[in-house]
């Protein structure tokens, strides 16, 4: 027998082997991590843009992008402390003291100094402090769903099992951070800190790769693009206008100019605005966003992957079926043949959850466990054990109650056995932990009676299996993933509508470890999935730090589990995933439709620019006007572009493809046809004034054409498809207070001498309004081009 260590040997193993704590990764510097947010091509371009205007002299431009750079920078940063924080929320989950024999003593120690060899003392309500092999085990069950994710309390047994067993199956082993459910035993350790399970999954957790949004790769491909085109088109407009003998300084100035022009510095406030905007609206729809980026991610998904316990069920053990002639009766007998007690809130309780699941069952029916001692107090108790596979509770008033599993009592029962087995089988087969119930009035466990079935399962949401059909109808796989034995998860997931024509072995894994969840993400991300992936467990928070978007249950997840996430379900609702899906991808419509409006500007003032220079006409545009045209195009305008609502349909079509660039061919075609025209019609106004009235009229023409069809696009741009005239006004009332103040802000510019004179915009009223008629040009063609295509993403 284990007599336990000594203190001198205790103390000699703990500075061999180190405290039982895990280990904390050593951290970033901080500038390092600050430094590493520049690093991308849309930062770059932005930078150039900074530069450049402070060149310009336009301070004001510059401070307004460096302010937006530091900003993100700052945001970035701080999300790359996540997983350190994971790591240091573990420590929540390990006893802070243990109970060991030392010197053939039982003491109270702290759990950090708990060594191989040492023989831990457990009983029910008490965090394993190591992994321990049990050498004594009196009814124990213990909770290893952090660790399993197995619903349902696992029984254990002294009894040697195969090395290389699963976790789940190891019935002979305790294990770091699990709860003892029920029962007493005396464990010696094998091992602590970070070699221990819960060690395994620190180290998992450390090495996960979060990896770039889609969005992010998305923009950084876009950043490179524009990057290139801006530099080609600087330096050509650079060569016709040396070649046309204009002056260098001249030349210089237009060319820093259009590269100021040519890059769109809202971008990136665009896409915070839009991100800040599906953050509010998530949290309306009980979904707290930890991570800017993860709001569109999730709109990419194209699987999510899910924990089933906790997650897609309740998370608590249920009496779900009964089967008897009288299941009064049935229950009364259930409930006096328990240990477990009902805490006062009649939900909970201590001790075995499947017990405390018939008590609560029994006390739904009138049955009070309270009552029932007090009338018949028990006198004696035959625990259960995995031999006998039942337990028995004789009562001062002379009946013997059973339960336990219904083949080894059946044969034991003279009395309503018929159809039993049967029964029993068929509920098995449907996912549910089958109960049989006997009553008997003899001295031993004979000639009973059988007074029926008690099926208890852990039942899913309701509201689960409607968002999974929601989610299949957008074209996003779910995936279950669990614990539990795979006879219990292919029920749970027919019930959920999982299974729905999918090939079973693809959304169905059970007896998952986390090496295999970690595993399974890492594959579909393999094949090219954006992939979620959910769960409120310690097994689940690798293979959440590895997704694409991680989600962790706001109120039964663990501090670990939240910690590696990215966004978190206040309601533990699997729901609220599928509304913030349909959040994600409205965003995702919004920074898209708002690239295009922001591009096809950009696209009019370059092709302005190169078109006049190739022409030998002067800059049509002057510096401060270009800068001006941005501010007011690139600012208001584009960010209410952003409030647009989610259109209804936004669920009913599948998700973009994974590799898909941010705009398709066809808006890219849009972008360029639009831009042409507006650049067109800006360079006709220039032509038409210069012949008339000189350079100085032409560029206040120009000027005030471009403004207006950009703040005119504005409104059309709120939808790819549907034309101005089917959109409701009031939808985004912030796009029509932005138009009409910003054409009433250019009107003045154009008529108000003062501000004419800075501006080199004074114009007369009727040419204003040619302008005005001008500008509505490049709108129609938007218009037109909705009615000649269904789609132009």
């Amino acid at each position: 027998m284990h007599a336990g260590l000594s203190t001198a040997e205790a103390e000699r193993l703990l500075s061999e082997v180190g405290p039982n704590e895990l280990d904390q990764e050593p951290a970033t510097p901080p500038w390092r991590v600050l430094l590493r947010q520049f690093d991308s091509p849309a930062v770059w371009l932005l930078l150039a843009a900074c530069v450049a205007s402070a060149a310009l002299g336009d301070l004001g431009d510059s401070l307004a992008i460096g302010a937006i750079l530091t900003l993100n920078a700052v945001v970035g940063a701080a999300q790359e402390f996540r997983a350190e924080r994971a790591l240091r929320a573990l420590g929540t989950l390990t006893a802070p003291t243990a109970r060991v024999v030392r010197d053939e003593h039982a003491r109270v120690v702290p759990a950090a100094l708990v060594v191989p060899g040492d023989l831990l003392l457990l009983e029910a309500g008490d965090i394993v402090a190591a992994d321990a092999k049990l050498l004594e085990a009196q009814r124990l069950k213990v909770n290893e769903a952090t660790l399993t994710g197995e619903s349902a309390a696992v029984d254990k047994t002294t009894e040697p099992c195969a090395p290389d067993s699963p976790l789940a199956e190891r019935r002979d082993s305790v294990f770091k951070g699990t709860t003892i459910a029920d029962g007493t035993a005396r464990a010696e350790v094998v091992a602590t800190g970070m070699r221990t399970e819960l060690g395994n999954i620190a180290h998992l957790i450390s090495h996960a790769e979060a990896g770039r949004t889609p969005l992010q790769i998305r923009l950084a491909a876009l950043s490179r693009l524009l990057l290139y085109i801006c530099l080609a088109v600087v330096a050509i407009v650079a060569v016709l206008g040396l070649l046309h003998n204009q002056a260098k300084f001249d030349v210089f100035l237009s060319a820093v100019s259009l590269a100021v022009a040519s890059v769109p510095e809202g971008l990136p406030a665009v896409v915070t605005i839009a991100l800040a905007i599906g953050v509010r609206r998530m949290a309306q729809r009980n979904v707290l966003v930890k991570r800017l980026s993860a709001v569109e991610t999730l709109g990419s998904a194209t699987v999510i992957c899910s924990d089933k316990t906790g997650t897609l069920t309740t998370g608590e053990m249920t009496v779900r079926e009964l089967w008897g002639t009288d299941e009064q009766r049935l229950l009364h007998a259930g409930a006096a043949c328990c240990d477990a007690e009902l805490a006062p809130d009649g939900r909970t309780g201590t001790g075995d959850p499947t017990e405390i699941a018939i008590l609560v069952a029994a006390r739904e029916r009138g049955i009070s466990a309270v009552e029932l001692e007090r009338a018949a107090p028990k006198t004696q108790t035959n625990p259960f054990d995995s031999v006998r596979k039942r337990m028995s509770v004789r009562r001062s008033d002379g009946r013997l109650y059973v339960k336990g599993a219904a083949e080894l009592l059946a044969p034991l029962c003279v009395r309503g056995t018929d159809g039993a087995l049967e029964k029993n089988s068929e509920m098995a087969a449907r996912g549910l932990r089958v109960l049989a119930v006997a009553l008997g009035e003899g001295e031993d466990e004979r000639d009973l009676e059988l007074l029926g079935l008690i099926g208890i399962a852990d039942p899913p949401r309701p509201e689960v299996i409607r968002a999974i059909a929601s989610a299949r109808k957008a074209g996003v796989k779910t995936v279950m993933i669990t614990g539990d034995h795979p006879a219990t998860a292919r029920a749970i997931a027919s019930e959920l509508g999982i299974l729905g024509g999918d090939d079973e072995a693809e959304v169905v894994r059970a007896r998952a470890t986390p090496e295999s969840k970690l595993e399974i993400v890492r594959d579909f991300k393999a094949r090219g999935h954006v992939v979620a992936m959910t769960g409120d467990g310690v097994n689940d928070a690798p293979a959440i730090r590895e997704a694409h978007i991680g989600i962790a249950m706001g109120k039964t997840g663990t501090e670990v589990t939240r910690e590696a996430s990215d966004l978190v379900l206040a309601d533990d609702n699997f729901a609220s995933i599928v509304a913030a899906l349909c959040e994600g991808r409205a965003i995702f419509d919004n920074i898209q439709r708002t690239i295009v409006y922001l591009l096809t500007g950009n696209a009019g003032e370059l092709a302005l620019m190169l078109v006049a220079a190739a022409m030998g006409l002067p800059a049509p545009l002057l510096p401060l006007q270009l800068l001006w045209v941005n501010l007011v195009t690139d600012g208001a305008p584009a960010l209410a572009l952003v409030m647009e609502p989610a259109d209804p349909g936004v669920l009913e079509r599948p998700p973009r493809a994974p590799n898909s660039p941010i705009l398709s061919r066809r808006a890219w075609a849009t972008v360029a046809s639009i831009g042409i025209v507006e650049g067109g019609v800006t360079l006709a106004a220039f032509v038409w004034q210069y012949r008339i009235a000189g350079v100085d009229a032409a560029r206040a023409a120009a000027f005030c054409t471009l403004v207006f069809s950009e703040i005119l696009r504005a409104m059309g741009a709120r939808h790819a498809k549907l034309p101005i005239w089917r959109l409701q006004l009031l939808g985004n009332m912030p796009v029509v207070w932005v138009m009409l103040l910003s054409l009433v802000v250019q009107v003045l510019l154009a008529s108000v001498p003062a501000v004419g004179q800075v501006f080199h915009s004074g114009l007369e009223p009727a040419v204003i309004a040619y302008c005005f008629v001008l500008a509505l040009l490049p709108m129609t063609v938007v218009e037109l081009l909705k009615l000649s295509t269904s789609d132009q993403h």
